[in-house]
């Protein structure tokens, strides 16, 4: 007797999908959004879309789990990371052309998606993700941003980076070579950064420090990260500047 086929299991990629699947009814798209750029001598360049990739597949995994349509995006995985370019390796796209991207993107994609977010890993993209979602909104597009924060975390390639990718991609990361950085507050740097760029402040292209980073720390905070994306998908609310909120704040809703 030939054995009944197995059922397959649903995938979350966007790109293994088909068309008559997406059709069968309303779905969120989420959409991570990276850089490759220079973490220091220990860190693979993609780190950002890395994270932001993980971050968006566990939390729509958790979301499909409780009856929701979620499909993941392919990573953006270029962005605006100038500061870096003093650096081998960092490709930049630069602000304009990564606004145009977001801006397309999303066009196209709320043709058919019931809402489409961006999840972002890389802090260099916030002004252009800003920029775009508003006028994607003002065209009356349902779109928002959200960026994988963590309260207290170092600014670049430090602890918490470094955290994270024992946890994800331990293959990937050079303990041995992770150097101490610039600790200086990155609000204080800010200024010089976008003058002369990272290089000038941080030889190691380090904001942090490595020291005492964990797979076990990673796995905290990445399970804090998914949580926090979980939450502010299941609120479906957005703020002013378009960047998706928890729970409790003043915001206006995602669907247009």
């Amino acid at each position: 007797m030939t054995p009944a086929p197995t059922a397959r299991p649903p995938s979350l990629d966007l790109g293994l999908q088909t068309w008559p699947v997406i059709d069968q009814g309303e779905v969120l798209l989420l959409v991570p959004v990276g850089a490759v750029e220079q973490h220091g001598p220990h860190l693979p360049l993609a780190t950002d879309a890395v994270v932001a990739a993980a971050v968006a597949r566990h939390a729509a995994e958790t979301l499909t789990a409780q009856g929701k349509r979620v499909l993941v995006a392919p990573a953006l995985a270029y962005g605006a990371s100038g500061e870096h370019e003093g650096f081998p390796g960092t490709i930049s796209i630069g602000h304009e052309a990564l606004r145009c991207l977001l801006v397309e993107f999303a066009r196209s994609a709320c043709r058919w998606a019931s809402g489409t977010i961006f999840v972002n890993g890389h802090g260099g993209n916030v002004p252009t993700l800003k920029r775009a979602v508003e006028q994607l909104r003002i065209e009356g597009r349902a779109v928002a941003w959200t960026s994988c924060d963590l309260v207290g975390s170092d600014a670049h390639a430090g602890r918490t980076e470094t955290s994270l990718l024992l946890h994800l991609t331990p293959s990937a990361v050079r303990l041995e070579e992770a150097v101490s950085g610039c600790s200086t507050p990155l609000a204080e740097l800010l200024p010089r950064l976008r003058a002369e760029g990272i290089r000038a402040v941080a030889r190691s292209g380090v904001l942090g420090d490595p020291t005492g980073s964990s797979a076990d720390e990673g796995r905290e905070l990445f399970r804090t990260l998914v949580q926090n994306l979980v939450a502010e998908l299941l609120a479906l609310d957005v703020t002013q500047n378009g960047r998706l909120a928890q729970a409790g704040a003043a915001r206006e809703p995602v669907r247009s």
